[in-house]
């Protein structure tokens, strides 16, 4: 085939398919406040039992970057910069991108996995018989529940690898507890917090967001909300990655 005919249609369902997402977001996002009680259980669900993973991986990245930091800093005499190079590392961009993707593999996956069953048993159809709208009942609650929530998941993640990182300072690399929380302050601006944050609420965004439009868009049968599920992630995770080189680039350039 002419392979300008091929960009073309490629082009022009990318441009299709752009548009749809674009809209089911504004349809989600125009929803807010519609069903109080079920944002509250999945504020619950996506934030209160996302904290164990999110939290144990921000631990280990912290006390891992400490080491690193410190073996490859002391080839240049720069070992004393672990606690600094620790906290600026975990609030601007190991902290939102780990959370955002431990969120993903647990959160998008189960968003896909529920909303895709329901689709394939027909209940999704049954809630559109009794005149309820199952952007507002199912989609706008998870979404504005991972908008609300990862930012405040980002922050206790950056918290918690600080402070793995000043357990490793301290009892492995000889560091004084005193000295290493205060470099690790005076060297942390609070846009470097601030922006962390931000980039928490759009990968909130992305993960509830593609867990949501692969669900609603299940194919039939098992096989179908299997491949929702994983698709869901894959996108929600390519989505947070990509997210992050633009939202750093317009941040700090």
């Amino acid at each position: 085939m002419n392979p300008i005919r091929l960009i073309g249609r490629a082009s022009i369902a990318l441009t299709r398919n752009l548009g749809r997402v674009s809209i089911f977001a504004a349809r989600g996002l125009v929803g807010v406040g519609s069903h109080p009680a079920e944002l509250a259980r999945q504020i619950l669900h996506i934030g209160w039992l996302s904290l164990p993973v999110v939290g144990l991986t921000a631990l280990f990245t912290g006390a891992a970057l400490a080491l690193q930091i410190h073996s490859g800093g002391a080839r240049f005499q720069a070992s004393d910069v672990v606690p600094a190079i620790v906290a600026i590392g975990m609030a601007r961009e190991l902290g939102p991108v780990l959370g955002g993707l431990m969120v993903a593999a647990r959160v998008a996956s189960a968003i896909a996995a529920e909303l895709g069953t329901m689709r394939v048993t027909e209940q999704i159809d049954a809630l559109v018989t009794l005149s309820t709208d199952p952007m507002r009942w199912l989609v706008s609650p998870r979404l504005w529940a991972a908008i609300l929530c990862v930012p405040v998941l980002v922050g206790v993640g950056d918290v918690i690898g600080i402070m793995g990182g000043w357990l490793v300072g301290v009892n492995a690399l000889g560091f004084n507890s005193a000295t290493y929380i205060a470099n690790s302050w005076a060297y942390l601006e609070r846009w470097d917090v601030v922006s962390g944050l931000v980039k928490g609420g759009f990968f909130g965004a992305i993960v509830a967001l593609s867990g949501c439009w692969f669900g609603m868009n299940a194919g039939n049968g098992a096989a179908g909300v299997g491949r929702a599920t994983t698709s869901a992630v894959v996108a929600a995770s390519v989505g947070i990655l990509a997210a992050n080189f633009l939202l750093t680039g317009l941040f700090f350039r």
